[in-house]
């Protein structure tokens, strides 16, 4: 088979709630010999799924088949915030703005490369670890009013169908596949290369305050619209959240101390917060005196720095997570049912909620189709129980017309999900072509795709 193998080896994602052991671990280099491998993974009777940097909380990865790995080196984003990634398979339109980069290339990598060329994302989320192919596959967005999740900067990409067949799709060449391919779930072939609409390098001013929920979403749509991004955090026990607003300035005229940088974001974010939820998940009776301290720890900080280094922010402490898109208009309502279920559980919650917003797109399977979003993610630090919890706003934003993130934990099935996505049947027919022998499917597909 083409590309290098590896013997049967397991696997975790980055949460460690998800385990899968391949029968073997291909690492093909280009688009043919992932097109082998597809075929021959047809012709064995296995199936194929390919892998990221494991950032997913679902199953979407596991596989007992053949596991494909990105073979760059470099991929798994252990590099510095502008590491050097190789050269193979990057392409870069400076007029056009646009760059053409392997999909198992990182958005840390992909950072770099941009910011050397004078050039970034218009948007981005807090994590850097995620592989392109990891983040627009699942529909990985940052927050912004008028902005989409990342797939919506995809201009065209290479895709290798269950069938072993390579397209290039854009919205001239193959359009129905370009509009499932960038957010499928993997589900329809894998991604090889991705061309990406980019921006101008910017600068942002961040400006981190504390503040009342009830105050938050007396003032929210207008508080929203004022900002480039906006996104806030709520502290279970308490009615206090941290806002967070970043906006397009001219000048990096006020940089953050380094000093600051890691007390804030490397000590108390992560060395003290990290200590505060073990505690908890201890003595889980102290969890809303921690809150309510945590609360009063993060203070209010002004400072400016290039886009990707203020989007994005070191995450060491280990969390499950469940996020639901919905219809802006009910956020209040999603979060007052979420304060009411959180102070009914028979166990503690140690970390923050989190809402952001997206704009509305026409990506078939993205969670912002066709509507402005509001996004509500809901957390638990690792080892704690989070499924009831999970479930029980899960309940509450499906019954608001809430939609799933694909790449976080949520218990929704194809019946369900078919009519919360109004290109669902579209997708599967499109699945239907491009994989029939459902090659790239996975017990977790089957379940919210069907069989």
């Amino acid at each position: 088979m083409a590309g290098t193998a590896a013997p049967r080896v397991d696997w975790s994602n980055w949460a460690g709630n998800q385990r899968a052991t391949a029968a073997a671990v291909l690492r093909p280099g280009s688009a043919e010999e992932v097109a082998e491998a597809v075929r021959t993974a047809v012709a064995r009777g296995h199936r194929i799924r390919p892998v990221g940097s494991g950032h997913s909380f679902t199953a979407l990865a596991t596989t007992d088949g053949y596991r494909l790995e990105p073979s760059r080196p470099g991929a798994g984003g252990t590099g510095g915030p502008d590491a050097d990634p190789p050269r193979a398979g990057i392409e870069i339109d400076a007029a056009r703005r646009q760059v053409t980069v392997p999909a198992g290339l990182t958005l840390r990598e992909l950072n770099g490369l941009l910011a050397r060329h004078g050039l970034a994302m218009p948007n981005l989320g807090d994590i850097d670890a995620q592989t392109v192919a990891g983040a627009i596959s699942t529909g990985t967005h940052g927050t912004g009013a008028a902005l989409g999740c990342l797939s919506t900067t995809v201009t065209a990409l290479t895709l290798v169908t269950g069938t072993g067949e390579v397209l290039r799709c854009s919205a001239d060449e193959h359009p129905d596949a370009f509009a499932a391919a960038r957010v499928s779930l993997g589900a329809l072939g894998v991604l090889v290369d991705v061309t990406l609409q980019c921006v101008d390098a910017f600068v942002l001013h961040a400006h981190d305050r504390p503040d009342r929920l009830t105050t938050v979403l007396a003032d929210l749509p207008a508080l929203v619209e004022a900002h480039d991004h906006v996104e806030f955090f709520w502290f279970p026990y308490t009615d206090r959240v941290q806002v967070k607003t970043n906006d397009r300035v001219p000048a990096d005229d006020r940089p953050l101390p380094r000093w600051r940088g890691w007390l804030d974001d490397d000590f108390l974010a992560n060395t003290v917060f990290g200590g505060a939820c073990r505690l908890g998940r201890a003595l889980p009776a102290l969890a809303p005196t921690l809150s309510a301290v945590t609360t009063r720890a993060l203070g209010e900080r002004h400072y400016t720095g290039r886009s990707d280094r203020v989007f994005c922010s070191p995450r060491r402490i280990r969390f499950t997570e469940m996020e639901y898109a919905l219809p802006r208009a009910a956020l209040p309502e999603a979060l007052d049912a979420l304060r009411r279920i959180v102070d009914g559980l028979p166990f503690r919650v140690l970390f923050p909620a989190e809402v952001r917003f997206t704009a509305a797109d026409d990506i078939w399977l993205s969670h912002s189709h066709g509507r402005d979003s509001a996004y509500v993610a809901v957390h638990q630090y690792v080892g704690m129980p989070y499924e009831p919890y999970f479930r029980a706003f899960e309940q509450v934003a499906t019954g608001l017309g809430g939609r799933p993130h694909w790449g976080k934990l949520h218990w929704r099935d194809a019946a369900s999900l078919a009519g919360a996505y109004p290109r669902f049947a579209d997708f599967q027919r499109l699945r239907d072509r491009l994989d029939p022998h459902r090659v790239l499917a996975n017990p977790h597909l089957e379940h919210i795709l069907g069989p």
